[in-house]
């Protein structure tokens, strides 16, 4: 197996302070964000399609990191598809990705476990794609990320490959999250940067678990982010739930745009009181979010960009939705 090394984290070697100061300074620009939203149950050209109609490519010549949700071994939408999983690396490597490598820390279950359930060494060996295993990395490979005004008592730990990748990969799922964290995508999707340790404090902290979760995110920013929403979790989550058909995929680099698409999905297929009865940009992951200024501030910000007529449909009914909040 592969392990990726490039890259080790030149941010070790800053002072904490500066880590912290420059973690809390890493912000998109506030401007326009396109989310392209394809609508389709195929995987195979929806993810080519989602992220081609972007006009970018962040991977070309660069050492990609890829966070998958690998939280549990759970069928999808509880974890990322394998088939999503193996799809969208072989279009990052089409795009010209000079390496790819999983990085993820699973729990409650031991991420070796999950791995193993979810036949991600045998993947990786078929693809030619590096695997780091947060939680096998040693202490000194774990950085303690302190924001400023953060709920988080004494900041948390971050995986040193995360911070020292400028080309980070994420893909999430979407879904409900029955245990306060209302709903799991992409700003979810950082609590398995985090160390383990840090878990006890996130998830007794019932006032302020959302919040945190968004500031784990001003840890880095992605390159590129996907959405597998071909199926979702209505209700329930995040491992077992209530599953409705979505056919759809989400593409973008700003989380709360891409978070925000996605509640507004998850409204228009029915979804429980948390998501049906509160304004999206209300929800406290997302407002949190838009307090630290990680990415767009309101639904007007957000252009979906589709590729296809049924596609189209479907986004006008998403932004009407989103623009109702």
């Amino acid at each position: 197996m592969k392990i990726a090394t490039g890259g080790v984290l030149s941010a070790m070697a800053m002072d904490k302070k500066a880590l912290a100061s420059s973690a809390t300074q890493i912000k998109p620009e506030n401007k326009k964000a396109k989310v392209s939203l394809i609508k389709t149950s195929d995987r195979t050209s929806g993810i080519k399609r989602a992220v081609d109609i972007l006009g970018i490519n962040p991977v070309k010549g660069n050492d990609a990191l890829l966070k998958p949700n690998f939280n549990t071994a759970d069928p999808f939408p509880a974890s990322t598809h394998n088939d999503t999983l193996i799809n969208l690396i072989l279009h990052l490597k089409k795009m010209g990705a000079k390496s790819i490598t999983i990085g993820e820390r699973s729990g409650p279950p031991d991420t070796d476990e999950v791995l193993r359930d979810k036949g991600i060494y045998d993947i990786c060996k078929k693809l030619d794609v590096g695997l780091i295993n947060f939680e096998e990395l040693s202490s000194r490979e774990w950085v303690k990320i302190k924001p400023k005004d953060s709920h988080w008592n004494d900041g948390f730990y971050v995986a040193k490959p995360v911070l020292d990748s400028k080309c980070i990969v994420t893909t999430c799922c979407l879904k409900t999250h029955k245990y306060s964290g209302v709903f799991t995508m992409s700003l979810k999707l950082s609590v398995g940067i985090t160390h383990k340790k840090n878990m006890t404090e996130l998830h007794t902290s019932f006032r302020s678990m959302r919040k945190m979760i968004a500031e784990i995110n001003q840890a880095y920013n992605p390159s590129l982010i996907l959405l597998d929403g071909i199926e979702a979790f209505v209700d329930g989550g995040p491992a077992k739930g209530t599953m409705k058909k979505a056919d759809v995929i989400i593409a973008g680099i700003d989380r709360i745009a891409i978070d925000t698409v996605g509640l507004s999905i998850l409204k228009d297929l029915g979804s429980n009181s948390a998501i049906m009865d509160t304004n999206i940009f209300e929800q406290e992951q997302i407002a949190r979010a838009v307090e630290l200024g990680l990415g767009i501030s309101k639904p007007e910000d957000i252009e979906i960009i589709t590729d296809d007529a049924d596609s189209k449909k479907y986004a006008e009914k998403i932004k009407a939705i989103l623009l109702k909040g």
